[in-house]
């Protein structure tokens, strides 16, 4: 019963076209826009010999998370409960949870497709290198997603109206943007502002995804600090969020 909720909602969601372009294509796009600025493909000792297409794939492997996780899902979820659809499934033998797993799964494996092709985009179009550690980018690029997840629960559970989720989620999407490195990359913050930023969900991936794809294993602090949040925001959705 639920591999069939979940091939329904998969279904559903390739109807979509706003979220297979804004989650899946989107991030590559913005990645190829800024591939093709002559002076972002030149290395730049500021970033310690890196290209600044380097440093913003990364950022687009984020960003299809960011976009999933706050932006599509909460939209999506908010909308079953304002119609009463999750009502009209708890008297079934299919319980809601089972569209809540399938709704995550759904947009999880969305922004790792993206992430895949933001990452091959790169390599084949710009000659960026992929992860060298790929064991710790595979982490924690799963724990980043996980946290996005997460926090779009806790927007879906603030949310009694879809206009609500989507002012929330909008509230929330452009900080996590910018945790993210959209507009400066994490390696050109200040010292203190990118130590702040990686307390944030996004600004510890970034520095996680970044370290992994030199080469080197992310940091258990970053790591860490995406498990906290995870587990945070986890348990926080779980008491605030309503069926009905």
């Amino acid at each position: 019963m639920n591999t069939a909720v979940l091939r329904t909602e998969v279904r559903l969601f390739r109807r979509e076209p706003g979220a297979l372009f804004w989650i899946l294509l989107f991030p590559t796009l913005l990645l190829v826009i800024l591939g093709s600025i002559p002076s972002f493909r030149n290395h730049d000792a500021d970033l310690g010999g890196l290209r600044t297409i380097d440093v913003y794939v990364p950022v687009a492997v984020l960003l299809g998370l960011i976009v999933g996780g706050l932006q599509s899902m909460p939209q999506t979820l908010t909308g079953y409960r304002e119609r009463g659809i999750l009502r009209r499934m708890s008297t079934t033998p299919v319980r809601p949870a089972a569209l809540l797993t399938a709704q995550m799964t759904v947009y999880g494996g969305a922004a790792l497709a993206s992430a895949l092709l933001a990452l091959l985009v790169g390599r084949f179009a710009f000659a960026v290198r992929l992860p060298e550690q790929l064991p710790g980018y595979l982490l924690a690029l799963v724990l980043a997603v996980l946290a996005a997840l997460a926090l779009g629960a806790v927007v879906s559970a603030l949310s009694r109206t879809t206009k609500i989720a989507g002012a929330i989620g909008s509230a929330v999407f452009f900080p996590a943007m910018f945790c993210a490195g959209v507009w400066a990359p994490v390696q050109t913050m200040p010292d203190v502002l990118a130590r702040i930023v990686g307390y944030t969900p996004f600004g510890a991936a970034a520095e996680a995804l970044n370290r992994a794809a030199a080469g080197d294993w992310p940091g258990w602090n970053h790591l860490g600090v995406l498990v906290a949040w995870t587990v945070l925001l986890t348990a926080a959705a779980s008491r605030w969020f309503r069926w009905e």
